[in-house]
């Protein structure tokens, strides 16, 4: 329809914002009326408006009281390529002649444009929040300053890089929000994992030289992979078929590598300057042991959970299930305007029309014909076909271009744009337009943003399952590797889905269902966003494996150096579970700060990942993963020799103890 509409009806190509004026003295007041004529000249004289329509000229315009008017203001480039400085003078018009008793408000896709929120605050309480976190890790104002130095500069590098993407290609307005949210929380936590074990090494005697190689061997290693993971897994958003949602996954995974980089290339300079001192600045009473074996809180849990494996194990996976089971009511959309909070003039203008004319006019659907030289006449005569029809509010006449070659009509639904019944009326509309005109000459569109988002959706519904197949069998593949185990990469792909699904039941619950609602900030219910899922998987899916590939490296070292499974599971939780929990911390406290946002998909990102890690470091990576690995035993390990001698090694930790000690009494 867009390519139908850039040649049949040139002047009308591009998009539209739709200004509402309301008076509560009726727009039919002489006085009233002489101010939106003067509104209407100087809409028209702004740079870019292709033309303004008059509700006094155009029927349907005005409410039935003659309190609300709806003016479009059509201009002449399509909304990508239209910047948010283009849209700032009919705001600042806004700002100017709307006072009291005659309110002046715009609203449309357009708009999402200039109220989307820049970065910073957000940005600035998640980095508090870590700062907060990693003294109490660490108990150290040098350690913990480090994660956030590396994290800065990775972060300012990728924003920057960002950046200039965006004068090559489009990108939604929230890619900057998403990419920040990403790349400070897994900057810090790649620091974080690689501080902690060169920490480590120096509390066990090594020199600042040695420490430095065992950190970049073991801890830099599992930040390779674990980084390598997540940009996979960002970089398969392309399955998507959406060139948008493509560059979003894009621009987030440049971060992503950036933190890797700066993780493996800077960190290291930066711990070799700093020594001995990582440990300066100590704060009484706060951080613990770099490195816990049997007396840390980790391994007392790991051996309580050990001791009843099987009930620990139905316990978690029953409270997963449970916080999962929304997502069987889950349903994918595209919020409207209605969901924006009061603040928003867009939000002020959706409430305007959907009171004087009803909540359809937020959401009209274009129809759109393509005569080909055939009969008008079937066009002419379908709108009284289409009135009367279940949830059609109102059809307008047909709209012919110079040459009468082709015509758009508008159909406004009954219901708000984001509502089940509009898809109906849709996928209704698209069937009547086949059987009117399946067997002539003319081609019969519909679109229009209410039309558009429902197919963005399908069409992402469609992909959805390829793309989370293609992410869990590369990573199931990679854990193969690295692990030497097909029961480890399995365990580790069926509790990433089961954190996952917990996740998208609680966004269900909160954001489709109302709950809890009025805490977080959703000031009306809706559908998921149709994106939500894919981005969600990328991202939660690759984090998820960032804390899997953590906890199993160490306890497939301990189990190589000692053969005992039991007590490699739990020394592994020992030394890994301060780094994990300090690791879950920041994130889930980055992702709040988020949450925070007013704009719903933000929020929902937000609140999305947050659930994520604190269930995939709680539940997950406390109890299931060593109740799993106490139950299989030795067979956590089991890897067919055939396939051993097909798959590549790639480890990510060092040599176990007994072999270390062979080379070092054979004098390598």
């Amino acid at each position: 329809l867009v390519d139908f509409l850039k040649e049949r009806f040139p002047a009308n190509s591009g998009d539209s914002v739709y200004v509402v004026v309301h008076s509560v003295d009726g727009l039919t007041d002489p006085q009233q009326k002489a101010r939106v004529e003067t509104l209407l000249a100087n809409l028209s004289s702004l740079p870019g408006v292709a033309n303004v329509s008059s509700p006094y000229a155009e029927p349907g315009r005005l409410s039935k009281d003659n309190t609300v008017a709806l003016i479009n203001v059509q201009y002449t480039e399509p909304g990508t390529n239209i910047e948010k400085s283009d849209l700032q003078p009919l705001l600042d018009m806004r700002d100017q002649v709307s006072e009291k008793g005659f309110q002046v408000e715009a609203g449309g896709p357009l708009m999402r444009h200039v109220e989307q929120e820049p970065p910073g605050s957000a940005e600035v309480i998640g980095l508090t929040a870590a700062v907060f976190i990693l003294l109490v890790a660490f108990g150290s104002v040098v350690a913990m300053g480090v994660p956030i130095i590396t994290a800065l500069v990775a972060l300012a590098t990728g924003f920057f890089l960002v950046g200039v993407g965006t004068n090559f290609v489009n990108m939604p307005g929230f890619t900057p929000q998403f990419s920040s949210m990403v790349g400070i929380g897994v900057g810090i936590d790649y620091a974080l994992l690689i501080v902690t074990r060169f920490r480590e090494a120096l509390e066990r005697g090594m020199s600042v030289a040695d420490s430095l190689v065992t950190a970049a061997g073991t801890a830099g290693r599992s930040v390779l992979f674990a980084g390598s993971t997540v940009v996979i897994a960002l970089l398969g958003l392309w399955a998507a078929g959406m060139p948008a949602i493509g560059w979003v996954g894009t621009a987030a995974s440049l971060v992503v590598a950036l933190a890797v980089g700066v993780a493996l290339i800077v960190l290291p300079a930066i711990l070799w300057l700093v020594g001995g001192h990582i440990n300066k600045g100590r704060i009484p009473g706060l951080g613990g042991p770099a490195h816990e074996s049997e007396t840390g809180l980790g391994y007392r849990w790991s051996r309580i959970v050990q001791r009843n494996p099987l009930l620990c194990m139905s316990l978690s996976l029953g409270l997963l299930l449970l916080l999962a089971a929304p997502v069987l009511d889950m349903r994918l959309g595209t919020s409207d305007t209605g969901n924006n909070p009061t603040s928003f003039t867009s939000r002020r203008a959706y409430d305007l029309l959907a009171r004087g004319f009803g909540p359809g006019f937020n959401g009209p659907i274009l129809l759109g014909f393509d005569l080909a030289g055939s009969d008008p006449a079937p066009v002419n005569a379908l709108p009284d076909q289409l009135r009367g029809s279940p949830n059609v509010a109102a059809v307008t006449p047909p709209h012919f271009n110079a040459d009468s070659s082709a015509a758009t009509i508008t159909v406004i639904p009954g219901t708000a744009p984001q509502d089940v019944a509009t898809d109906k009326l849709v996928h209704d509309l698209r069937a009547q337009l086949r059987e009117s005109f399946g067997g002539s000459e003319v081609e019969a569109f519909v679109g229009g943003p209410t039309a558009m988002f429902i197919d963005v959706g399908e069409r992402l519904d469609e992909r959805m399952p390829y793309f989370f197949a293609g992410v869990i069998g590369i990573s199931f593949v990679l854990l193969t590797a690295v692990f030497r185990s097909v029961v480890v990469a399995l365990k580790a792909a069926v509790m990433n889905l089961l954190s996952i699904g917990a996740a998208f039941g609680i966004l269900v619950a909160v954001f489709q269902w109302g709950w809890l609602g009025g805490v977080v900030g959703v000031h009306r219910e809706g559908p998921i966003e149709a994106f939500m899922p894919m981005m969600l998987f990328a991202v939660l899916f690759g984090l998820s494996m960032d804390y899997e590939v953590f906890l199993v490296s160490r306890i497939r070292e301990e189990y190589l150096a000692t053969g005992d499974n039991t007590e490699a599971v739990a020394r592994g939780l020992s030394v890994t579970s301060r780094v994990i929990s300090a690791a879950a911390a920041i994130m889930i406290a980055v992702f709040l700060a988020f949450a925070l946002s007013d704009q719903r998909v933000v929020k929902e990102f937000g609140i999305g990942l947050s659930v994520a890690i604190f269930v995939d470091a709680t539940v997950v990576r406390l109890i299931l993963v060593p109740a799993f690995m106490q139950l299989m035993g030795g067979a956590n390990w089991w890897f067919p020799s055939w396939l051993d001698r097909i798959v590549p090694p790639i480890g990510v930790g060092h040599l176990p103890r007994p072999r270390i000690r062979e080379r070092v009494a054979a004098g390598d």
